[in-house]
């Protein structure tokens, strides 16, 4: 599958030491299905960073981070070239972030006999939610919330055990890991419809030349329109994971 042909600012800016550096973050199951022995990453995301660097002709070195948090941290040290994370308002003032290349629903999972049933009746005083730290849907229901409380975690399975463990009314994620969950929790149910949509992105450092921005931004609308996103999805079998739209501008 062809993509753009980068000018050599953009090679440049992508790639300065001439291996692009991609920081990959773990934590999301959809997104990065295993891990090699030798460290390589498997899934879409991995897919994306590898199909960048064979664009700029360049060799790959994997940047791996337990959670998109130290990715977004890391941004900031100079340690990758391109990051593959939710694109979020917090961490776009470092990061310059593409169109999403895929989406992900976010919503709720309440306990048996909850009377929560609608995302609306989650906002409200008194309404305790579990959430993983620093994960884009997290960010977004910070900035959203007017009345309801976050209980934070430092993961997926801690979020998972503080809302059963401490009797919290609901439990904030990706629809797809929520629909594992409920299968743990008997008579739980994963709330219709969704409070967001995670924008998984790529993203390069503001500090780079933009040339670099202009052909990533190039680049994974191609991978959208070509079908190689849809691809990905298809071979990773990664249920849950749709195509991000084309950009409009």
């Amino acid at each position: 599958m062809s993509f753009p042909t980068p000018d050599a600012a953009a090679v440049t800016a992508l790639a300065p030491t001439g291996t692009l550096r991609a920081a990959i973050n773990l934590s999301n199951f959809l997104l990065v299905l295993s891990v090699s022995d030798d460290g390589v990453p498997v899934g879409v995301s991995p897919d994306m960073a590898s199909a960048l660097a064979g664009a700029l002709g360049v060799g790959i070195e994997y940047q791996t981070y337990p959670n998109p948090g130290d990715v977004a941290d890391a941004a900031q040290t100079g340690a990758w070239d391109i990051g593959n994370i939710g694109a979020e308002p917090a961490r776009a003032e470092f990061i310059e972030f593409t169109d999403a290349y895929a989406e992900i629903e976010s919503t709720y999972l309440v306990p048996a006999g909850s009377p929560l049933t609608s995302l609306a009746d989650v906002d409200q005083p008194g309404i305790r939610i579990s959430v993983k730290s620093r994960a884009a849907y997290a960010l977004w229901l910070e900035r959203n919330l007017e009345h309801a409380t976050l209980v934070e975690s430092e993961s997926l399975d801690s979020s998972f055990d503080g809302f059963v463990e401490q009797g919290l009314d609901a439990l904030a994620g990706l629809r797809p890991r929520l629909t594992t969950d409920a299968e743990r929790l008997p008579g739980s149910i994963v709330l219709p419809g969704k409070f967001s949509s995670v924008q998984q992105a790529m993203g390069t450092p503001k500090d780079r030349d933009p040339a670099g921005y202009a052909y990533l931004r190039e680049f994974v609308e191609a991978a959208k329109l070509s079908g190689f996103v849809a691809d990905s999805i298809e071979r990773h079998e990664a249920h849950g994971l749709s195509v991000g739209p084309l950009a409009t501008g």
